[in-house]
């Protein structure tokens, strides 16, 4: 047997989230679905981590194991003539047999995308981005300054239980945050960008970030509020609502080399490839 890991991009739209579930489709499934019709037995599809109902991914990781006479090109060439199109696999490679892509990965990326102006109104930005203006009846500013503060307030490590989604102790809650920033991807671009980095995250963690981040920048509630939430996990204060899951993206699992391997074997690039 050879062990493979994908790289894998989906539209997070059709999906009940990463994770096989009964009754619904999932990414998950629908890799194991495909894998069944190539190999005429199922194949199990273990991923990095999981990723809820309508949250997109452009460098989601997963392995699995097909027999030696499988090369990573024809895998993958397999793969993407049946998967769902909302579903594209970037890259497979030959990984070491014990490679594990959740145990194994010591940094995660996610990418979450706001609108702040009319246009996230746009059925073309509406399912990929957060459109804070869209239902308000009188817009507040973004303070774009206030949002970068805030950021500043993440790098380290330190306890997020109060920015994750509760009934779930098992997980620990210390995450190390090592980068947190945000951006706009052109100037006068009406869209922000907020990029994190981390070796772990909680459940809802960066969704429950950036929805409070906008409150404190849209003026209702204080920065100090804020620093308390991250200072001290024992606070009677409560995170704002979680950001809506459209504008997430897991975007990158990083691993180190001997795990990952030196030569990909890939493709040429394609017009699939999706530039969020």
């Amino acid at each position: 047997m050879r062990r493979f890991a994908l790289r894998i991009h989906y539209d997070g739209r059709p999906w009940h989230g990463w994770q096989l579930q009964p009754g619904v489709p999932t990414v998950q499934g629908e890799l194991e679905r495909v894998l069944l019709e190539i190999t005429g037995r199922r194949r199990v599809v273990l991923g990095s981590g999981r990723t809820d109902s309508g949250v997109h991914a452009t460098g989601q990781v997963a392995r699995v194991d097909l027999p030696s006479r499988w090369e990573a090109l024809e895998l993958r060439r397999a793969l993407n003539a049946l998967l769902d199109p909302t579903v594209w696999v970037q890259e497979v490679r030959r990984v070491p047999p014990d490679f594990h892509p959740r145990f194994h990965a010591v940094q995660r990326e996610y990418l979450y995308r706001v609108v702040t102006g009319p246009g996230g109104g746009s059925p073309f930005l509406r399912p990929f981005a957060w459109g804070v203006e869209v239902r308000d009846t009188e817009p507040r500013p973004v303070d774009e300054a206030l949002l970068h503060q805030a950021a500043s307030l993440l790098p380290g490590r330190r306890s997020f239980r109060r920015f994750a989604r509760s009934g779930q102790p098992e997980r620990g809650e210390i995450c190390t945050i090592r980068e947190a920033r945000w951006s706009r991807p052109s100037p006068g671009s009406d869209e922000l960008r907020f990029h994190i980095a981390a070796d772990r995250f909680l459940h809802h963690m960066v969704r429950y970030l950036v929805g409070t981040m906008m409150t404190v920048a849209r003026g209702e509630r204080p920065l100090e509020e804020m620093a308390e939430l991250l200072a001290n996990p024992d606070t009677p204060l409560r995170t704002s609502p979680p950001a809506p899951p459209q504008g997430l993206y897991l975007a990158e699992v990083t691993y180190p080399p001997e795990r990952w391997g030196d030569h990909p074997d890939r493709d040429p690039p394609t017009s699939r490839t999706p530039s969020p």
